[in-house]
């Protein structure tokens, strides 16, 4: 343990020296920021100017009005020397009438050439400039609008919550248009009422603020000041007076779909066609109930064109958390992301009973006349279930009251299997129809504080389990927005049987709560916080969570450096301890630290950093799988681990990312040797502004890792020796496990408008056994002559290729193609070789898919008859 200690002697002597060292290589007392520094800046104001002609959307700003509005202008940089004044002016007009707001924006620059413009997909930023305007209109100082314009004309909008974040996933329905005029370049933003919520006052006063960001030179700049050392984003804004007498409108659009799919999957079976078609339709519904609530619905949703998941040999005792890629899921869900009560890929999921019709075949049987009659087989097994509806209600009041309610239909999902014999088919019902919900209240509050109440709740028709959980979770800062109190606290509530069984379902009851305080702004900060989930808290119905059953303690500290050093542009540094207890009996788990710190270069922007943490001997009571908690664990050695990154300067036509890792374990007993290594590298080669290439290579390997070695069958004569009663015992394995993963992928973008993108993943990973032990009470384990071949692999292939046109405003064709395939194998039959496994990948059935999907959006503004 000495070298253990020598480094973690090593990381505290840089966490406290690191500070200094870099006071004392600042340029001087004038450019050291101190913690009275962590005020946000005074509020610059802003007045609209109401006009009554027409706009034309063309980036000339050749109107009039716009010479004689006001004009923002002395933008205050942000990154990557906050404070100085921008050297290139950037001069903002804001224009206003009954039906939109209208923003002008001329960017000075040096030359055509300092202009970075790289042409992406919609809602991605790539290597260029940009312009971009924030709103904040109910002025809260916590939620707000930002939307975004390169000089290549390429649209992104995002919504701002503490919840969310900055969230892209949001879309909106607005015009813009670009011009470059000499040395400059212009941005003309068009922001139509019925894109953002606002209240019916007379008189209004929003949130607002400017960004500009000047690629060359990596710059970044806000209208009013935006300081990295104080907490949150949207109430370090300006205001933004002027308005009034503007009324929110009737916010009502129709986006119907139709889809048509040709599926190939070359089955080669009698009786079975490898060919499909099919043809779908549907509708997303957006209504502005008033002026603060929306209602978005998406009727028959068809969610086959999204992009497929990464799919991952999990050896773990904990499922898989995929990403989110269905848009309706992912786009004005800020609200309903609070407390963490929401997983979406819930609904429309896996169906309950997936893994159980196999359980319910009819098996082989002899029949009175002696003839051997074959069992049943399943045909088909739906993996995700079909939703009926799905349906959003969420605004904010002037009060500053969030009210969210979400609700989604699923109707029974059926597998179905067929007897062998007589051909004769049946179906099993695999998920009843289930109702979804979710009802949120958010209250915000001043100096960036806010209270909630969050409840989740899946009904299933029958007498199949219903499931409830209730969270209330607030956040208290002082006026100077320095330190805060926040925390939350959860009730899970379920009732009914286990699917297909008469079994009461366990966990009926359970509660979570966690408290924290902390220093938020400043150089230096730090936090407190605890929490406990009880053994009976589980809200995985409609969230996600590993584990319950755990006490938890942690301490953080961080110290970041904002201003230019030496030859480092900032410095952010960070360390925590932590401790976790089992809850129910009350354990000990574990005890450990982590540490890090990042970087960029001054000269050249290369991005680095690192981090080291480190355990004593952990107590892993999952991994056994054996239930109730506390009697097993799987001892897990004290380690230490470290890790490296880099990335170049992305301004570059080639550039890369870099990672490299390592963690070592202390022996345990005779078991020596475990470790692991971790390599990630991602070069990206920019060709034109129009075309780019990325590869990213991942290797990870795990040696003489102990784990779960998989369950026992009575059936298998392998494993019968350790079955006694009917009760199976716990059987680890000591293994080497290697994974890798290769992903291409190329964009080609026509037009502001017009893309191609493709996407290739190729995963392999493969688990070898090297010998075996029974698990016994107090952690214990016992060498045992197993001889069941337990090594395993998994191997996923996916090709993604998407063209996609906006060819109208909100109005979009898709043309998509799809690739699959994926094989794990066990036993004998598992491939340990990475080019084994790919040739198989290549040489086993591919299923192929090609999609075309045109969404229409009609909105009622512009459909309706104009006034004379």
């Amino acid at each position: 343990m000495k070298p253990y200690c020598a480094l973690l002697g090593l990381l505290f002597l840089f966490l406290l020296a690191g500070p200094a060292h870099a006071q004392k290589l600042a340029a001087g007392p004038k450019t050291a920021v101190a913690d009275s520094a962590a005020l946000p800046a005074p509020k610059r104001q802003f007045r609209a100017t109401r006009i009554t002609e027409v706009i034309k959307i063309d980036g000339e700003l050749d109107e009039a009005v716009w010479r004689e509005a006001p004009v923002a202008t002395n933008f205050i940089e942000t990154r990557p020397t906050p404070g100085r004044p921008e050297k290139h002016a950037t001069e903002v007009r804001l224009l206003y009438d009954d039906a939109a707001l209208y923003i002008g924006a001329v960017m000075h620059d040096v030359s055509p050439d300092s202009i970075f413009r790289e042409l992406t997909q919609r809602d991605d930023l790539g290597n260029t400039d940009y312009f971009a305007v924030f709103l904040d209109t109910y002025n809260d100082k916590l939620n707000g609008y930002g939307f975004f314009l390169t000089p290549g004309g390429v649209e992104l909008d995002a919504r701002y919550s503490p919840a969310g974040g900055e969230d892209f996933n949001w879309n909106a329905v607005w015009m813009s248009q670009t011009k470059l005029r000499g040395n400059d370049w212009i941005a003309e933003i068009r922001i139509p009422y019925s894109a953002i919520r606002f209240s019916d006052a007379a008189e209004q006063v929003w949130g607002i603020n400017f960004a500009r960001q000047r690629q060359s030179t990596r710059q970044q700049f806000f209208w009013n000041q935006v300081k990295p050392q104080v907490d949150g984003l949207v109430n370090q804004w300006g205001e933004l007076r002027g308005l009034r007498d503007i009324k929110p409108p009737l916010r009502l659009s129709l986006t119907p779909y139709v889809s048509t799919y040709y599926n190939h999957f070359p089955y080669n079976e009698q009786g079975k066609r490898n060919s499909s078609t099919s043809f779908n339709g549907g509708a997303d519904v957006k209504w502005g109930i008033n002026e603060s609530f929306t209602l978005d619905a998406t009727l028959v949703p068809d969610f086959g064109q999204v992009q497929s998941d990464n799919q991952v040999l999990n050896l773990s005792p904990f499922e898989v958390q995929y990403n989110e890629n269905r848009q309706f899921f992912t786009e004005g869900t800020e609200l309903f992301n609070k407390g963490g009560l929401f997983y979406s890929r819930r609904v429309g999921g896996q169906p309950l009973g997936f893994y159980n019709v196999d359980g319910q075949l009819r098996g082989r049987t002899t029949e009175a006349d002696g003839q051997i009659r074959q069992g049943e087989y399943v045909v088909s097994n739906p993996g995700v279930t079909r939703l009926l509806n799905a349906t959003k209600i969420s605004g904010r009041t002037k009060s500053g009251l969030g009210v969210g309610l979400f609700n989604a239909l699923s109707n029974d999902v059926y597998a179905t299997v067929q007897d062998s014999t007589s051909g004769e088919q049946r179906e099993v019902l695999t998920q009843p129809f289930s109702n979804y919900n979710i009802f949120v209240l958010d209250q915000s509050l001043k100096n960036n504080s806010y209270v909630s109440l969050i409840n989740t709740n899946v009904t299933r028709k029958g007498s199949t389990y219903d499931a409830n959980v209730t969270g209330g979770l607030f956040r208290f800062a002082n006026k100077a927005n320095s330190y805060a109190l926040k925390g939350q606290a959860n009730y899970s509530r379920r009732r009914g049987t286990v699917f297909g069984s008469e079994e009461q379902i366990n966990n009926r009851d359970g509660y979570k709560y966690t408290l924290e305080v902390g220093k938020i702004s400043g150089n230096w900060n730090w936090s407190l916080n605890h929490g406990i989930e009880s053994d009976t808290y589980d809200p995985n119905d409609l969230g996600i969570l590993f584990s319950n059953n755990s006490i938890n303690q942690e301490a953080f500290v961080s110290y970041n450096k904002y201003q230019p050093f030496w030859k480092l542009n900032r410095l952010n540094t960070f360390l925590g301890v932590y401790q976790n207890l089992l809850y129910k009996p009350t354990r000990y788990q574990s005890v450990g630290f982590y540490s890090g710190f990042n970087t960029t270069v001054t000269k050249n922007f290369f991005s680095l950093g690192g981090n080291l943490s480190g355990s004593l001997a952990e107590h892993d009571f999952f991994e056994p799988r054996r239930q109730p908690l506390g009697q097993y664990y799987v001892r897990i050695p004290a380690n230490i681990g470290v890790n490296g990154y880099g990335s170049s300067d992305y301004r570059k036509k080639l550039a890369y990312d870099l990672s490299l890792a390592g963690r070592w374990f202390a022996a345990d007993g005779a078991r020596t040797g475990r470790d692991g290594y971790d390599v990630g590298l991602s070069p990206r080669y920019r060709v034109t502004n129009q075309l780019s290439f990325r590869y990213n290579f991942n290797w990870s390997l795990r040696r003489n890792e102990i784990g779960y070695a998989g369950g026992l069958r009575s059936g298998e004569p392998q494993d019968q020796p350790f079955i006694q009663n009917g009760v199976a015992d716990v059987i680890l394995g000591r293994r080497r496990r290697i994974t890798t993963t290769n992903t291409v992928s190329a964009s080609y973008t026509f037009t502001n408008r017009m893309s191609f993108t493709v996407r290739t993943r190729h995963y392999v990973s493969v688990a070898r056994y090297r010998d075996f032990s029974r698990l016994n009470p107090g952690g214990e384990e016992e060498g045992v002559s197993y001889q069941r071949n337990r090594d395993n692999s998994f191997s996923a292939f996916n090709v993604d290729a998407v063209f996609s046109w906006w060819f109208a405003p909100g109005s979009q064709i898709t043309v998509v193609w799809k690739n699959a395939n994926a094989s794990y194998l066990a036993g004998d039959e598992t491939l340990p070789q990475y080019f084994t496994n790919f040739n198989n990948t290549l040489n086993t059935p591919h299923n192929n898919s090609v999609s075309v999907k045109v969404l229409y959006f009609l909105d009622y503004l512009a459909l309706r008859p104009k006034r004379k």
